[in-house]
């Protein structure tokens, strides 16, 4: 069970420093636009907006890799609850599928952990 945990983490962690890299360095190349459906006119509008969700992203992927590494569960719940809190934001407030994108992988990984630190 631990095992998983870890797995989901960081399947969390890689998603998004993928979103980080897409948000900061190619939202106005055919990788962003397909990517978050957009327009070449609204990705050169909104480049400083994506780049600074970008840098939030990257915040996410720096805690739970400092959770992971640092085997601190305390870290890793912290984060996996950011993730799913903007997870449940941005479907919200953008699009549902963000929660299924966003969310569901953040509260696996979290189910997962907390399962995996109980006593039997």
């Amino acid at each position: 069970m631990k095992t998983l945990a870890i797995i989901f983490t960081g399947l969390v962690a890689l998603l998004h420093l993928g979103f980080m890299i897409v948000e900061m360095f190619f939202w106005t190349h055919p990788i962003g636009y397909a990517m978050f459906n957009t327009t070449e006119i609204f990705a050169a509008q909104t480049d400083f907006m994506a780049s600074n969700q970008g840098l939030y992203n990257g915040f996410l992927v720096a805690g739970l890799g400092w959770g992971l590494l640092s085997k601190r569960r305390d870290v890793v719940i912290f984060f996996l609850l950011c993730v799913i809190t903007a997870g449940v934001w941005g479907a919200v407030t953008v699009k549902p599928t963000i929660f299924i994108v966003q969310s569901i992988p953040a509260i696996i990984a979290l189910g997962l952990t907390v399962l995996s630190s109980r006593k039997p």
